[in-house]
């Protein structure tokens, strides 16, 4: 019912889109009607067009992430575990996100040239904090009761990670994945901005140089579908694995 509702809204403020553009005789230049955006969607996808920057960005968005992520939850587990390394390193990891990424990707061109590495590191460098700031959270939330019981079982500090912290911590683990999936993509377009002579970021500023704005649309609607897409995966991960933690 709430999905019909959606599809519904959507369908409304596509209606009210297309009749305010042609009403109003809208320059296609400025906004173009639903009906041109998905004509050219229609055209990029038949003649195969879109399919080498959609996989472009698809590579970089997973690569990043993996890359990411792994180095966010290592990170987090490591600065856990260790408090002492945790108040030394964490002022200069603050640092490093604070900056804003767009202003290093020229330093990461020069640093890894044009392509698939550049793009990759900034969406891995996107993706490194939520993973790491969610997971540190969440073995710190670990009730001290149940640290205690582990101590009195004489539970090794591998056992007690293993075994109570990560369970613990998952459902805020997930947390920060869903947070670095929605954020990687982000990396990716915006490291083809400038960094990468294909994917959808790259396909994007073409179509502003050729101002062909229809095409500029729907290339943000295939961002948006493959975001969906990706959102969608990481919930049907977080199911499966909060599954046997549920009552």
């Amino acid at each position: 019912m709430k999905r019909a509702a959606g599809l519904l809204l959507l369908v409304v403020l596509l209606a009210l889109w297309e009749a305010g553009a042609r009403a109003f005789a809208l320059s296609a230049l400025v906004l173009p009607p639903p009906s041109a955006v998905v004509a050219s969607l229609w055209k990029g996808l038949a003649s195969g067009y879109f399919w080498p920057h959609l996989r472009a960005t698809g590579v970089e968005l997973l690569l990043g992430l993996a890359v990411g992520c792994g180095f966010g939850f290592g990170a987090g587990v490591l600065l856990a575990e260790l408090p002492a390394l945790r108040r030394i390193l964490m002022p200069y990891v603050v640092v490093s996100q604070v900056v804003p990424k767009l202003a290093l990707m020229p330093l990461f061109v020069v640093w890894f040239g044009f392509g698939l590495t550049s793009t990759v590191v900034i969406t891995a460098l996107i993706c490194f904090f939520p993973l790491m700031e969610n997971t540190l959270t969440g073995l710190a939330q670990v009730p001290p009761e149940r640290l205690e019981l582990f101590r009195l079982l004489g539970a090794s500090r591998r056992q007690t990670l293993l075994r109570l912290k990560l369970p613990t911590g998952l459902p805020s683990i997930l947390a920060g994945l869903r947070i670095a999936v929605v954020l990687a993509l982000v990396g990716a377009v915006v490291g083809e901005f400038i960094g990468a002579s294909q994917g959808l970021g790259a396909l994007i500023i073409a179509a502003q140089g050729s101002m062909d704005t229809p095409l500029m649309f729907a290339v943000l609607v295939l961002v948006s579908l493959l975001g969906l897409a990706a959102y969608q995966a990481t919930l049907l991960l977080e199911r499966r694995l909060l599954r046997p933690y549920q009552p």
